[in-house]
Order: structure tokens, then sequence, then C-alpha cells
């Protein structure tokens, strides 16, 4: 018979699960050159030098009073409701590559994802106040937040596999498209995430539905996810290529597995083979449990990068707090791209002087923040260079999905006026080596 769970034992499990460590996760690697002091000290350097810097650079101080105070900036007015639009007729329609839903799981109450409610809160909501949070647009966008927010993501976490979030039921596919419209985004990928649970774990064909039910598929580009330990991973693939998905989302850290490791090596050959691209979260964000931190630096990409040199792969949130170490990889790789949400103003203007703003892939991780939170930070840094302008908010995301798309499959490009060009020949022009 099996073993009966206490509660606190259940509960332990289920919040260690959805606040990012699955439960189907790979094997443990003990292997002490995995994770080093080395890298500790890493981590606490960088979060220092960042604050230290921040505002010192040639762009000076960016801070402002919630998402809604980004209005002060050019491109940005409050509408008569108090919505925060970008009214920049100049300002190219933008590709947001890193997109998700409100998540349910579990027990949790399934969302009603065709939903229009009057607010989205955002699950670091910088402006649940009025005026809302100090948000500074020169640090990693984690360091914006307070202990107390942190716990608040925590629990609403937990919330999303139990009883279900009040926030993700504000973060639906109307929602989605009215932030979108106010900030000139186009087109979007939504970017499930599997847990590896043992129910309840759906959100890939969960989302694909919706979107299609929805009528939005010239918009909301449909991804899915597999969990690297799922034994039918590769045939679930297969279903969701055929049903219309571009892109697939692995989560080194909440799915626990190095990137590297040989058993999720037929991962990326299926994903090869059906035409599709693979979205790594790539580095430490700083907020999720530090035994997990190891999994995601940015050495353990290497071998996937360099065994896969046709596939794409997108490095999430440009290595995180780990970007320069993201960075010298994608200069290493044709075949990586960064997905530069998260990052400071100083930092990705040093991204883009060290690529020319090749293969930088814009993108926001909404619902965690605001849109305009990550092109704000584009339009700073891109001012008086509309060519890279143009590059990171469409241009290199109309590349690298060029030639992402499902066998068998009638669906449209992720834009039907997209170049021709394609991934392939865009990850023959090498980043600049110096």
């Amino acid at each position: 018979m099996a073993r009966s769970i206490e509660r606190r034992e259940f509960l332990g499990l289920l919040t260690a699960a959805t606040a990012g460590a699955a439960l189907g996760g790979c094997r443990s690697d003990d292997d002490p050159r995995r994770y080093t002091e080395s890298d500790v000290a890493a981590l606490a350097s960088q979060r220092a030098s960042e604050l230290e810097r921040s505002g010192k650079g040639r762009f000076g101080v960016h801070r402002y009073r919630g998402y809604r105070g980004l209005a002060e900036l050019p491109w940005f007015e409050l509408d008569a409701d108090g919505t925060l639009r970008c009214v920049a007729d100049d300002v190219p329609t933008a590709i947001d590559v890193h997109c998700h839903f409100g998540m349910s799981m579990l027990f949790a109450p399934e969302i009603d994802l065709q939903a229009r409610t009057p607010r989205v809160r955002h699950l670091l909501d910088c402006d649940r106040e009025d005026p809302g949070c100090d948000l500074d647009l020169d640090v990693y966008v984690n360091a914006n937040f307070t202990p107390a927010d942190l716990r608040d993501l925590w629990w609403g976490a937990v919330s999303q596999g139990l009883w279900g979030s009040a926030a993700a039921k504000t973060q639906t596919i109307p929602n989605l498209l009215a932030e979108m419209d106010a900030s000139r985004v186009g087109q979007a990928v939504i970017l499930p995430i599997a847990f590896g649970l043992p129910f309840g774990d759906d959100l890939s064909e969960r989302w694909l539905a919706a979107i299609e039910a929805a009528g939005v598929s010239d918009r909301l580009i449909p991804g899915a996810s597999v969990h690297p330990r799922d034994p039918e991973r590769v045939a679930k693939l297969e279903r969701f290529a055929a049903a219309g998905a571009r892109v697939v989302k692995l989560h080194p850290t909440m799915q626990r597995f190095y990137p590297d490791d040989p058993d999720v090596m037929d991962v990326y050959a299926a994903c090869e083979r059906l035409g599709l691209v693979v979205f790594f979260h790539t580095g430490r964000a700083g907020i999720e449990p530090e035994s997990t931190h190891r999994y995601a630096l940015p050495r353990h990409y290497e071998e996937a990068l360099a065994n896969f040199p046709r596939l794409p792969f997108v490095l999430g949130h440009a290595g995180a707090r780990d970007g320069h170490e993201a960075l010298a990889l994608a200069r290493r790789h044709d075949n990586a791209w960064l997905g530069i949400h998260g990052q400071g103003v100083t930092q990705l203007d040093e991204m883009i002087r060290a690529t020319g703003g090749e293969r930088l892939v814009f993108g926001t991780d909404w619902p965690f923040y605001h849109l305009a939170a990550s092109l704000a930070k584009v339009l700073i840094v891109t001012q008086g260079s509309e060519r890279i302008r143009y590059d990171v908010l469409r241009g290199n995301a109309e590349h690298l999905t060029a030639k992402a798309h499902p066998p068998e499959s009638q669906n449209a490009p992720l834009d039907r006026r997209a170049t021709s060009a394609g991934f392939d020949d865009l990850s023959r022009r090498s980043l600049p080596a110096g």
C-alpha cells in the first residue's frame, strides 16, 4: 500500500512545486563543479555592483513612480482613464516573444481566459498603489521589489495550485490584448510551463485551445512546454506542433534540470525535427529558491547550443543576473538569441554595443510586469538608432520565427508581412567577436 502523505508534507510538496520546484524534476547532480562558491559570490557581486552604478551611466537616472510614472517619458501618456499608452507613432509595432497567461494548476479552479476585467493585476504590481512603487529602469527588474512584494509573489504561486489566484484571474486574453494595443505591441508569443505535477498540469493544451477559441491566433502565437522527465515528452511535442505551437518553453529552474543533461537531448532533437524554437529561462533572477540556482547557470547551456547548431535557442532574460555569461554564449554560438526582458538600460546598452543589435529579441514576461516597463528601456537605449530599434522590437523576431513552423500545419507565419529571410539566413551572421 502506498504511504499516506500527511497534510503538512503534502502542502510542502505543493508549495515547492508551485513556487518553482517541479515535482517531476530531473535527478539530483551533486557534482560540486555544477555550483561553486565562486558562483554564489558572483551573484552577490552582480547585485552590489548594479546598485552602485545605477543612474551613473550615459543614460543618467531613470526612476519613476510605478508603471504609470513612465508617462514622464516622451513616448507615453496617461489617458483620461489613467491607462498608460505609447503614443509615439514612429515606434515600430513590437513582437513580444515572452508572455504568459494567468496560471491555475492542481486543485485551483480553471481561469476564464476569455474574461475582461477592469484592471490587470501584474504579479509584481508596481501600480497597486498610487503613487506606484519606486521603479528603477537601470537595474535588473526584480531589484525594484521589496521582500514583502516577493512574499506576495510566493503566496500567489501557491494559490495558483490550491484555491485559485485573484490576480491570475485578470491575466486573460482580452486584458493582454488591451495592454498590447496600449503599448504598440502587435503580436505576442504565449509560453506555458509544464511543471511535472501529478494532475492539473495541462497549460499547453488549455492555452492552445483558448487562443483558438478566441480567434486571435493572428496576434497571440501559441507556445507549448514539456517536462524533460515526462515519458511522453516527444509524443507531446509532436501533438503540440501539429496543433500550431511554434515555440517550446523549457525552464531549468522550475523544472529542475540541467540543460546539458543527456536525457534532455531527445527534446532538442524533436524540436529541431519539428521546426520549433526552444525558449529557455536562462540565468539566476535572484527571487527563485536558492536551491534551484545551480540549474540555470549559462555554462550549462553550452552543450545544447553546440550539439544542435541548426536549432534556434532563445536565452530568456538574456541570462538575467548572469547576463555577461549569456552574452558570451551568444557570441560563441550563432543559434543563440538573447531575450532581453528584465535587463536594465546600462546592461541592455552593453548588449547592443557588443552585438550590433543582432539576435536580440524583445520580451516582457507579462503578466509579471507591465509591457511598457520593457518597451521603455528599448526606447531609451535606441534613441538615435532607428535600425537597431526596429530590429530589437520587431525585425529580429521576424527572422527568428520565419522558419519556425510545425509540420503539416496551415497556420500563418508569425507575421504575414515578415521577411522571407528566415532563421537560417540570420544565423549565419556571427556576432562581433570584439
